[in-house]
């Protein structure tokens, strides 16, 4: 236990180490920007319309002064990221509002895509390996090396294009968008309670299982969308592993005492091929992570993907910018980190070896 104290501190280091490189880079590019334009950015929201232009001038003059840009770069920054800790991250004209507050509201969408993305590729990658694998070079593990294919083949972009064209244009069975016209109305009455933001969670703990349905069906094709790659990418390191581990000692012994075939897959195999399919999640949600912005813009879901499209319309808002890459980046370490936690917890040899 001592051994995994020392590992989780060295991880929280490295996270704020690499949260603090990246920002450096970050405001390091917004730098490049002439100082009056990043002085925009901190003017009031609503000028008076018979301001001089020397009075203009003598608001932006004051708003570098008060927000040091003409200072060096490590004095810049260090009051930028107070900011940010205060939560000050900026208002942006492109989204009519503060940026901290448009990530806030956001969150939850792409939250519910990402969590049952991942809910549904993990138990899937495992089973669908283990079973390939226990069934290597027969009917089960060939089905599952096409489909596997197939599924790495696809980009997301033109399995969206299908799924669409199938099940919305033609079969009408899912919908793009997060709800319904009814449920939509819904959720923005005074009659429901947004707790989570979640609506397949807040539609049960409204008592509306009807609007839960209604998410579902509307998360369907997304998530399948999202789930496919991460999926065959999963199957096939725990197929690998389940392969490698056949043969091993620990297995040949099992077999010679007539342990069940079933109970020595599951049982015995199946734990240390935990550990690679852990690992490999771990950078299969951090793509998901990322990815689920393109397929929230085919899909037209409203969540973090918009603060990043709408910066970079008509004219490049830096703060809506810089907002959408330090959320991306830090959701990507916590993510990353946690899963590298319980695979530490799930298979200690990672941590007593030193890794």
């Amino acid at each position: 236990m001592p051994s995994f104290l020392s590992s989780l501190i060295k991880r929280i280091f490295s996270i704020i180490i690499t949260l603090l490189v990246t920002t450096m880079v970050m405001y390091g590019i917004m730098m490049l920007t002439p100082v009056e334009t990043r002085a925009e950015l901190f003017m009031p929201k609503n000028l008076p319309m018979r301001l001089t232009e020397e009075q203009i001038e003598k608001m932006l003059q004051l708003k570098i002064e008060q927000n040091h840009l003409n200072d060096p770069f490590p004095i810049q920054y260090y009051y930028w990221v107070s900011n940010l800790v205060k939560g000050e991250w900026g208002y942006s004209y492109t989204i009519g509002g503060g940026v901290l507050e448009a990530i806030i509201n956001r969150s939850p969408v792409t939250a519910e895509l990402t969590f049952y993305s991942i809910l549904l590729f993990f138990p899937l990658g495992l089973l669908s390996g283990v079973i390939a694998g226990s069934r290597q070079n027969k009917l089960a593990d060939h089905g599952f090396r096409f489909s596997a294919y197939v599924a790495t083949s696809l980009p997301p972009v033109i399995l969206a294009m299908v799924l669409l064209s199938i099940f919305y244009v033609n079969l009408n069975w899912f919908s793009p968008e997060r709800s319904g016209m009814s449920t939509y109305l819904l959720i923005r009455s005074d009659e429901f309670r947004q707790i989570t933001g979640l609506l397949t969670i807040d539609g049960l703990l409204n008592g509306r299982p009807d609007v839960t349905l209604d998410a579902l069906r509307h998360l369907a094709m997304p998530v399948f969308t999202l789930t496919l790659v991460h999926w065959a990418t999963l199957a096939r390191i725990t197929r690998t592993a389940i392969i490698d581990t056949k043969h091993q000692d620990y297995v040949v012994a099992a077999r010679a005492r007539g342990v069940p075939e079933n109970r020595i897959t599951w049982r015995h195999m199946l734990p240390n091929a935990i550990a690679p399919g852990l690992a490999s999640s771990a950078l299969s949600s951090a793509s998901l992570v990322t990815g689920v912005f393109v397929v929230e813009i085919i899909y037209n879901f409203h969540g973090i993907s918009e603060i990043a499209t709408k910066s970079l319309q008509f004219i490049p808002d830096a703060s809506s910018a810089l907002g959408f890459s330090i959320y991306s980046v830090l959701v990507v370490l916590l993510l990353m980190n946690c899963l590298d936690v319980i695979q530490k917890l799930m298979d200690p040899r990672t941590t007593h070896g030193g890794k």
